[in-house]
Order: structure tokens, then C-alpha cells, then sequence
């Protein structure tokens, strides 16, 4: 069974599974997160959905890119958790399976190219408090626990 964060899901609202692939980044001291500015602002861990077709980790290194810039090298499994949402942007329900990878920020090869993003370098200690969901929060919590500062 995959732990759940956050809300309870709606009885009688149907969600379609969305599968999602999100990075912890980190540089010394620092992780690195994605603001959104819109719909609702937020920090968030880079990455986002893998599309019908493909790979997690193609679909992992595509989606930091886009919304930080940066290419990431190598990425190990950290956590996997779900969460029901409302997703504004695609006007639909959607129970988010998300797939966690601490991976290496390797290159920034320029600004994120997702409107409304933009990729901020946070210290380790403070990125918990500033993530914008339950799930994201207790993964770097976790790692947290289990790093050197």
C-alpha cells in the first residue's frame, strides 16, 4: 500500500491517476525548489507528470528541466507517496503518484522554460517549511534525517 498525504479523497468524486516523477536536489547546504507562481504559489520539488508512454527517469529529467533548467545526473529512489488533488491547470481530479529520486544537479543550461517557474536554491534546514504539500514536506524531512548538513 503507497502512504497518503494530505486530503482525503471526496466520496463519489472520481480521480484519474496521474503518475508523477519528482527530484530532491541538493548543492552543499542547499536543495534546490521550484516556485510556482500560479495557479496557487508554491514551492514544490522540481519535476512533474510522465506522460502516457514514458519512462520515469527520461520523464524525472525532463520535468526538473523544465522547471529549474538545470540537467540532473544520477537519481536513486527515495519515496513514493500519493495525494488527491484538484488540478486547476487541467481542470480534473486526480490521484498524484509520486515517485521521489534524490539526484544530482549536474548543469544548468539556462532559466526553467515552464511559465510561472522559477528554480531557488533554499538552505536544506528551511525547504520543509516551505513546500507546499504534505507528501513533498515528509520526504525531506526524512532525508533530513539521514544526511549531514
Amino acid at each position: 500500500m503507497i502512504r497518503r498525504y494530505g486530503e482525503t479523497p471526496k466520496k463519489g468524486q472520481i480521480y484519474g491517476r496521474r503518475p508523477g516523477a519528482y527530484a530532491v536536489l541538493r548543492r552543499g547546504p542547499d536543495l534546490l525548489l521550484t516556485f510556482q507562481d500560479g495557479p496557487t504559489p508554491e514551492f514544490q520539488l522540481p519535476g512533474g507528470g510522465i506522460d502516457q508512454g514514458e519512462h520515469i527517469l527520461p520523464a524525472l529529467r525532463r520535468e526538473v528541466f523544465e522547471e529549474t533548467g538545470w540537467a540532473i545526473g544520477a537519481a536513486q529512489r527515495l519515496a513514493v507517496f500519493r495525494r488527491f488533488a484538484y488540478l486547476p491547470e487541467y481542470d480534473r481530479f486526480a490521484e498524484k503518484i509520486c515517485h521521489i529520486f534524490l539526484a544530482t544537479p549536474a548543469l544548468r543550461r539556462g532559466p526553467p522554460i515552464e511559465p510561472l517557474h522559477s528554480a531557488i536554491w533554499v538552505p536544506m534546514a528551511q525547504a520543509p517549511d516551505l513546500l507546499g504539500n504534505d507528501g513533498d514536506r515528509a520526504v525531506v524531512e526524512n532525508y533530513l534525517k539521514f544526511c549531514a548538513i
